[in-house]
């Protein structure tokens, strides 16, 4: 994925953070001046760092994180830190969509290397729950 379109700057959020960049020094950054709003709050963005930040977003249903139910099917990190999610829900009708792009946003946001979040929801291929680790399938009783 070459380019991207993003919903929302995380760092928009953020009114510290960016009284801190008007701040700092010309010798902070490479160009010279303060960093770009909706830049990076650290080094680069892993998968690993951003799975371990969605593990946090909650099915209220079943309790259960997003990414134990399977529902996480593909993370991708530009070198920019933009991320992009591709993810699902337990049924096509489910109603907890928006709910979860917010928690994704809110989570991510404090990641370092984050600069922007894009998820999309895809219903191919359909979840199911031979998708759930181990864990997930132990606290839902599923055997």
């Amino acid at each position: 994925m070459d380019e991207m379109t993003t919903h929302e700057p995380i760092a928009d959020s953020d009114i510290s953070a960016t009284a801190t960049q008007e701040h700092a020094s010309a010798e902070d950054t490479p160009n010279g001046g303060p960093d770009p709003e909706g830049s990076s709050n650290g080094g680069p963005a892993t998968e690993e760092s951003v799975r371990e930040a969605l593990k946090q977003v909650m099915d209220p249903e079943l309790g259960v994180n997003i990414v134990d139910l399977g529902l996480v099917y593909d993370v991708e990190i530009s070198q920019d830190g933009k991320i992009y999610i591709e993810y699902t829900l337990t049924t096509m009708g489910c109603p907890i969509g928006p709910l979860i792009e917010h928690q994704m946003q809110s989570f991510l946001e404090n990641v370092p290397g984050v600069t922007s979040v894009e998820a999309e929801m895809v219903l191919r291929p359909p979840w199911s729950p031979d998708m759930m680790s181990e864990e997930a399938k132990a606290a839902l009783g599923y055997f």
